[in-house]
Order: C-alpha cells, then structure tokens, then sequence
C-alpha cells in the first residue's frame, strides 16, 4: 500500500511538470518554480522523469540545480524510511 501510495506522488509530480510544460508551450500562467521544487521533495522521481523526458527548465539555473537537490533529499528520505520501517 505504501509503495501504491509512492507511486501515486512520482506520477502526480511528473504530470505537474507536464501541466507547466503544456502552460509554456501556449503561452498561458505557469506553475511557479517554488511549486515544482516542492513537489520534487515529495515526488523526486516523478520531477526528475518529468524534467528528462519532458525536456523541460532542463538549461534554466538555479532550478536546475535545486531541482537536484531536492531529488537527493527526496531519495534520502526515501531511504531513511525504508531502513526505518525494515529496522
């Protein structure tokens, strides 16, 4: 359950990412970047697939760079939560 429950924020962040994607290429309100970085806290994965795949702020400093970070951060809570509950 709790992996289904993962799954559900790596999708819902990469389809954030698609959203602001899409907002760009017609020119309409975008998400704003604070937005994204915290997604990728709890969606890592999710933002990271989203800005690869998407090819999207994949040049735009500093996001490129904090993006990162939040990804690191997110696996390592990912971690620290897997060895907690296997503990």
């Amino acid at each position: 359950m709790l992996l289904i429950g993962w799954a559900v924020l790596q999708a819902a962040t990469f389809s954030l990412f698609g959203f602001d994607k899409a907002q760009a290429r017609n020119g309409d309100r975008r998400v704003r970047e604070r937005t994204l970085l915290l997604a990728a806290l709890i969606g890592g994965v999710g933002a990271w697939l989203g800005q690869r795949m998407l090819r999207h702020k994949t040049r735009k400093e500093p996001f490129r760079t904090l993006l990162g970070v939040a990804v690191v951060v997110h696996l390592i809570a990912v971690a620290a939560g897997a060895w907690w509950m296997l503990k």
